[in-house]
């Protein structure tokens, strides 16, 4: 009898025990304890369409003006054609916020990287990603792999070079505060100083007025410009990537921006289900390979 008794009293400890965990593990958890986190912290934070935006329900884009091919279409970013207006688009679509919710912002090239707060939820304009830029502010992680090239007027000087070394002696030139420029002054080396221009068009403008013998761009936008834009020139080659790991586009984000891990899981997850290799063989198919300057 003593043996059923304690049988029962032992049984009714364990349910008891059983029922205080399950009344535990259904508590409401407060934000950040542990269990909260091993749910994913993420999760809760990149909460589809509801991200700590700089206007609530919607997502603030900024970018250049004018918006250039192929990056966008007709100057008109908010109307999804060109890579990087799709890319935007796309990279909403994944944070949970259709095309009417993506407002549009003109900010300079500069000022998008510039110390300072920012006035847009991220920016896409071929920003490449680099440690001096992060010291001021976030980005994402990369969009987009990129070459830098030289292109010259057909039949000049420029336009016959095989190397670096072979463009050391002419007058070059690229926009203002871009890797272009810098892939003059680190890579190439030049006897004479470059010349850097406000704006892309400003460069196109010198080289066809024969101010300078060459410029670089991104070699997207070099095969729009000798295609389109100026038509008696030609690509004169694409530069090897510097420090064996290739140069990205990414998004800027203000420094410490709390979207920012939101915004690289979106792009993270673009580049595995294959939606970026897909949009640039949409919009950059044209860029055809170059030769690569030794």
């Amino acid at each position: 009898m003593q043996r059923v008794q304690r049988a029962l009293r032992s049984a009714t400890s364990g349910a008891t025990v059983a029922l205080l965990a399950l009344a535990v593990g259904c508590a409401p958890q407060p934000e950040g304890s542990a269990s909260a986190t091993a749910s994913g912290t993420t999760a809760g934070t990149c909460a589809q369409g509801r991200l700590a935006t700089r206007t609530p329900g919607k997502l603030t884009v900024a970018t250049d003006e004018p918006a250039y091919e192929p990056w966008f279409k007709n100057d008109t970013p908010a109307n999804g054609k060109g890579f990087e207006s799709a890319v935007a688009y796309a990279v909403a679509r994944q944070l949970g916020y259709g095309k009417s919710a993506v407002v549009w912002q003109t900010v300079p090239f500069s000022k998008a990287f510039a110390p300072g707060e920012k006035t847009f939820d991220f920016d896409i304009n071929q920003v490449s990603v680099s440690a001096e830029r992060k010291k001021a502010v976030d980005f994402s992680s990369g969009y987009y792999d990129v070459r830098q090239a030289v292109i010259a007027l057909k039949g000049s000087k420029a336009a016959q070079a095989k190397s670096s070394a072979d463009l050391r002696g002419v007058k070059l030139g690229a926009q203002v505060g871009t890797t272009s420029l810098d892939y003059i002054t680190k890579v190439v080396k030049p006897t004479r100083q470059p010349a850097a221009y406000a704006k892309n068009d400003q460069a196109k403008s010198a080289l066809k007025n024969g101010q300078v013998d060459a410029i670089v761009t991104d070699l997207p936008t070099a095969f729009y410009i000798t295609a389109a834009e100026v038509t008696d020139a030609k690509i004169v080659g694409q530069f090897e990537n510097q420090g064996g790991t290739p140069e990205q586009f990414g998004l800027v984000l203000d420094k410490g921006s709390a979207l920012t891990s939101c915004v690289t899981s979106a792009v993270d997850a673009l580049r595995r289900d294959g939606t970026l290799a897909r949009l640039e063989k949409q919009w950059l198919s044209d860029a055809v390979d170059a030769p690569v300057l030794k």
